[in-house]
């Protein structure tokens, strides 16, 4: 496995962070559609050209794969052994809503396998991440091994603001019918797996669309804290670099 620096990660996490709030405080965001007709904004395009530079410094023999570069044709990639995949600001329309649930994700990846992950939410001031085989939630320059022990009553079922479809709707209603007591928190961007990792959620089913680069980070950080990543229908890993970089459906759970 590629020895990978995950401070030095971090470090170029943080620093896009600032550069997508610098123009968060700002009332022009540069809000764009692109062919799907989702939003692109000024500090996706800022935040990308940024963490791509320096990852080709740091890692010039790795490829990247990053929501706003044009991608690498299947038949290239099909023979990348690894990957950097990069979401320079996931939650694009939590951060137009100004919400603040967005974040940077950057996800290191080796045979298809997410093994190292940086995830890091520049309004809320905290980094999760992984490292030598752990998961850590970094706040106020403390450093806390994931998941952390959290007391409570009910069921916590994590889901998407922008994205409720009627199939998670219906996982929603049968988990009610095993558990007492079943409570949906609604949160943006990668964060939702997060909370899972952490211990303040305990499953995010997402059966809807999402791409790689949404994603690939945060499972990195799940799976450092024993959760796991399951394709909906297979129960299986969920695999990245794909010919089609769109993701099945998948629950998050420990």
């Amino acid at each position: 496995m590629e020895k990978i620096d995950t401070q030095k990660l971090i470090d170029i996490a943080i620093y896009a962070g600032d550069i997508i709030l610098e123009i968060y405080n700002h009332k022009d965001f540069g809000i764009e559609s692109k062919a799907d007709e989702s939003p692109v904004t000024k500090a996706d395009l800022a935040a990308n050209s940024y963490i791509c530079e320096q990852l080709h410094k740091l890692y010039p023999e790795i490829p990247i794969l990053s929501e706003e570069s044009e991608q690498t044709p299947y038949l290239e990639r099909k023979d990348w052994q690894n990957c950097f995949i990069v979401d320079p600001l996931d939650g694009t329309k939590e951060f137009i809503k100004k919400n603040g649930e967005f974040t940077v994700n950057i996800a290191y990846v080796e045979n298809g396998a997410p093994v190292e992950g940086v995830i890091f939410a520049p309004v809320l001031k905290t980094v999760y991440f992984t490292k030598g085989g752990k998961s850590f939630k970094r706040i106020d320059g403390v450093d806390h091994v994931l998941p952390i022990k959290h007391e409570r009553s009910s069921y916590i079922v994590v889901a998407s603001r922008s994205h409720l479809s009627v199939p998670t709707q219906k996982f929603i209603d049968d988990l009610e019918k095993t558990h007492n007591s079943v409570e949906i928190m609604s949160v943006g961007s990668s964060l939702k797996l997060c909370m899972v990792a952490e211990g303040s959620a305990d499953c995010y089913p997402r059966l809807g669309p999402t791409m790689e680069w949404d994603i690939a980070a945060a499972q990195a950080i799940v799976e450092g804290a024993g959760g796991r990543v399951l394709n909906f229908e297979t129960k299986k890993a969920l695999e990245y670099n794909k010919e089609n970089l769109l993701n099945p459906f998948f629950v998050v759970k420990h």
